[in-house]
């Protein structure tokens, strides 16, 4: 049984293909909150009902699977995104693979195999843009500790002070002001090169 909250963008160009995912998903407890019949709806689909997963065939008219999934990607709109399609050819596979598909999958899909590919394909999305979280928290305070760093040497030269006490001095900034270390050696920094 998928999580309850698992919910799902079906986008192909056949409605009877749609149908019978909805139909497929909505029996193993997946929530399909929207179908797509070509790219430019399903990316539109996305954005506004934020997905978790978006099952998305390859060859659909005005914009293609693999051109939509890299928009997706691209404006973060469509978190997991797993092709189903007729084409095995080794193109379609490494441009997939390119973009950050999560899976791909041919048609005609079996039953039996559906599922557990959607689920390690969610379950490894996750993963990943958990990873890419701490990336940026990790990137983000590192670029405060050049800021602060920055600042504090500016100030160590324009007043003399000590690397603690330069510190000790946007710290105390920062707690009459009540603005973050950050953008206290930022408007520091500012006002310097002034």
């Amino acid at each position: 049984m998928a999580e309850s909250t698992l919910r799902v963008v079906i986008a192909d160009d056949e409605p009877i293909t749609r149908m019978d995912l909805r139909e497929l998903l909505e029996d193993k407890g997946y929530q399909v909150v929207g179908e797509a019949g070509d790219g430019f709806d399903a990316i539109e689909a996305c954005k506004s009902l934020k997905p978790d997963l978006v099952l998305m065939d390859i060859k659909m008219p005005l914009l293609d699977g693999l051109s939509a999934a890299r928009i997706m990607n691209e404006e973060r709109c469509g978190a997991t995104i797993v092709l189903l399609t007729a084409y095995s050819e080794r193109e379609f596979i490494d441009s997939a693979k390119e973009i950050g598909v999560s899976g791909y999958l041919v048609k005609p899909v079996d039953e039996k195999s559906i599922i557990p590919s959607i689920e390690l394909a969610v379950a490894r999305s996750r993963e990943i843009r958990a990873l890419q979280n701490d990336i940026a928290k990790v990137e983000k305070r590192l670029e405060s500790r050049t800021m602060i760093e920055k600042a504090k040497g500016k100030i160590m030269a324009r007043d003399g002070m000590t690397e603690q006490e330069a510190y000790d001095f946007i710290r105390k900034l920062s707690q009459t002001k009540n603005l973050s270390m950050l953008r206290v050696s930022e408007i520091i920094l500012q006002s310097v090169e002034s």
